[in-house]
């Protein structure tokens, strides 16, 4: 698993990252989802590591990166802190400017990167991901049936109470289609009830102060500036809950673009040869 990658702890004045990176060329920042760690990466990363330099951080709140300290409103777990972390990482690095792709949770730190950074940011990859204001004003039956987890997660304690139980039985998964190491990275991470604490806080601050966030930005017209990449799992249901993907996002990006990828919903292990060539030639 990511052969010929490095693997170390960035400590950062606001958060210990670990972090994942290799290869040579234009820097390609990777954002995980929840609940996953850097490793959903695996077959990824190697195949973009052949022209781009990637690197793959655990996100604050998961796996082994330090879990922010709770706060009003669960700011340190908002989109806009988690995007100053990931840009200070970045420049840390050595990278004054670069892609940044995000899936699920991760996609929501990326827009945040872009809208907030974006002499920064060269190109945009949002994967199953719309901005989460979109989300919620958009929210109806379907929404509340179909992602209610949103609204479990973002109670206090009672979902770590839940979770926590029996991790596995929650999250699932399988060393077989996510292959054997990925897998039980996965597992030690959802196994920590501190970590589960910090993936909850994620979603606390989407109801709250990130939604808040990416309203004043609508408000002030703000856009991101920088080309966008849309791409969605056909196998999932953003297709299936907003209709034109692409229309729901062409308010907040000027330079847009996007698809359907044949797959489920993490399409980083389901179809990393479609994920990678799409973000390739969007690179290119």
């Amino acid at each position: 698993m990511f052969d010929g990658f490095s693997l170390e702890i960035v400590k950062l004045a606001d958060a210990t990252l670990r972090v994942r990176h290799g290869g040579a060329g234009p820097p390609v920042l990777l954002l995980h989802g929840h609940p996953r760690t850097h490793t959903t990466w695996h077959r990824v990363a190697p195949i973009l590591a052949r022209h781009h330099t990637v690197i793959c951080p655990d996100l604050p709140g998961f796996g082994q990166s330090s879990v922010p300290a709770d706060a009003w409103e669960s700011a340190g777990s908002s989109k806009r802190a988690k995007a100053g972390i990931c840009v200070a990482l970045m420049h840390r690095l050595g990278f004054d400017r670069f892609a940044v792709a995000g899936h699920d949770r991760g996609a929501l730190t990326a827009f945040r990167m872009a809208m907030d950074h974006p002499a920064s940011i060269s190109h945009l990859v949002e994967i199953d991901g719309i901005p989460v204001l979109e989300h919620l004003e958009r929210c109806d039956s379907r929404f509340a049936t179909e992602w209610w987890h949103w609204f479990f997660f973002a109670q206090p304690d009672k979902p770590e109470r839940a979770i926590n139980v029996d991790p596995q039985a929650w999250y699932g998964g399988s060393a077989e289609a996510m292959g054997r190491e990925n897998f039980e990275d996965y597992q030690a991470a959802i196994s920590s009830p501190h970590v589960v604490h910090g993936m909850l806080e994620d979603y606390r601050a989407g109801l709250t102060i990130d939604r808040r966030h990416d309203a004043e930005d609508r408000a002030r017209g703000l856009r991101v500036e920088c080309p966008t990449l849309v791409l969605w799992s056909l196998r999932d249901d953003l297709e299936r809950l907003y209709g034109d993907v692409l229309a729901t996002w062409r308010p907040w990006a000027r330079h847009l673009q996007g698809r359907g990828i044949d797959s489920g919903h993490h399409v980083a292990e389901e179809a990393p040869d479609l994920l990678a060539k799409a973000i390739l030639d969007f690179l290119a």
